[in-house]
C-alpha cells in the first residue's frame, strides 16, 4: 500500500511541477543519488564496531558533498529554475529513498534468516 501511495504522490508531483520539471527532476535525482551512497557507506559491516561512528559520519559527509556539488552543477547549467520545487522534490525524495533502502535491508535480512534457517534444519 505504501509503495502504491509513493508512486501516486511522485506522479502527482511530477505533474503539478509542470513548468519546473527540470527542477523536480533534479530533487529526484539527486536525492537518490545522496542518499543512495550514504546508506552504502554508513551501513556496511565491519569487524569493528568502532569504526560505526566514522561510518555514520563519512556517510553524512559524502550526502552533504554530493548535494552540493549536484546543486552548484544544476545551476551552473540553469537546470533549477524554481528552487522552491527542488527543495520540495528534494525533500520528498530524500525521505521516499531512505524508506525504500530500509525497506530493501529489511526484507534482504528476513530472507537471509529463512535460508540460514532451512541450513540449520537440514
Amino acid at each position: 500500500m505504501a509503495f502504491f501511495a509513493v508512486i501516486f504522490l511522485s506522479v502527482v508531483g511530477g505533474i503539478l511541477a509542470g513548468d519546473h520539471f527540470h527542477s523536480y527532476m533534479v530533487g529526484f535525482s539527486l536525492a537518490t543519488i545522496a542518499v543512495g551512497c550514504c546508506y552504502w557507506l554508513s551501513f556496511r559491516h565491519t569487524k569493528y564496531p568502532q569504526l560505526a561512528l566514522l561510518l555514520l559520519i563519512s556517510g553524512f559527509a559524502v550526502k552533504l558533498g554530493i548535494t552540493v556539488f549536484g546543486v552548484m552543477w544544476s545551476l551552473e547549467r540553469e537546470l533549477i529554475t524554481s528552487p522552491f520545487i527542488f527543495a520540495l522534490s528534494y525533500l520528498f525524495f530524500s525521505l521516499v529513498a531512505t524508506y525504500g533502502y530500509f525497506k530493501y535491508r529489511e526484507f534482504w535480512n528476513k530472507r537471509m534468516d529463512a535460508v540460514k534457517a532451512k541450513l540449520q534444519t537440514t
